[in-house]
């Protein structure tokens, strides 16, 4: 329950952003179910009306479920805000995301965006990036062998990620294959997110590695905004 509850102060702390009329990105995790549970009743309270621009299928359904109107990354090219959760966070704000597998549209998302918002609860903060999680790749599928090769090659060891409750692997909104590369140690994320996508058929990383305006992470008493 405490890391709810934490997840909750730190989505409760970045609604304070949401302004009437705005389009806001919003990303995909457990935290941003939370945030997003928050934002149905700031709307409902406040009377105010927000446009929408989700990073997955699964939170497109939310928002559309719960009334909001909903732009497809496709029609957008800048937004003022997005808000979105992370698998690890360093010192430098770098992050690793991509544990629900909608990295590709995750970055697009932060990168779309004039500010970027994360929201985590404190056992999401690192002092390296990696210590606790792979870092996801997403892989289109003729080039599964060929990528597991070269990531093998920069020192990583990839393993493709499988399905629950489904045989085979994960497959992305996209169509595409998530490789979850482990590291012995991430010296710095900005190269090894180039090395990675230079790989042919890599689409993208979860590594964020700049993306970052702001971080939002509840405790088990109150709320730490880190920003650069």
């Amino acid at each position: 329950m405490a890391a709810i509850d934490e997840k909750r102060r730190a989505a409760e702390a970045a609604l304070v952003h949401v302004t009437d009329g705005m389009t806001l990105g919003v990303g995909t995790g457990s935290t941003v179910d939370i945030f997003i549970d928050l934002l149905i009743e700031k709307v409902a309270a406040d009377k105010i009306s927000i446009v929408t621009v989700p990073s997955s299928f699964a939170t497109g359904h939310r928002l559309r479920a719960a009334g909001f109107r909903v732009e497809c990354l496709t029609s957008i090219s800048t937004i003022p805000l997005a808000i979105d959760g992370a698998d690890e966070v360093d010192s430098q704000l770098a992050l690793i995301k991509g544990g629900g597998a909608a990295l590709l549209r995750e970055k697009i998302l932060a990168e779309t965006a004039e500010e970027f918002i994360v929201i985590v609860d404190q056992g999401k903060l690192v002092s390296k990036l990696g210590v606790k999680m792979p870092v996801p790749v997403e892989v289109i599928p003729p080039a599964l062998s060929l990528s597991l090769k070269r990531i093998r090659e920069l020192g990583g060891t990839p393993k493709v990620r499988q399905a629950h409750r489904k045989a085979g692997p994960v497959i992305t909104d996209n169509g595409n294959f998530i490789v979850d590369v482990t590291f012995s140690e991430i010296i710095d994320a900005a190269q090894l997110d180039c090395q990675l996508i230079s790989i042919p058929g890599v689409l993208e990383t979860g590594l964020f590695p700049h993306q970052t305006n702001a971080v939002y992470v509840g405790t088990d008493s109150d709320i730490k905004r880190l920003v650069k």
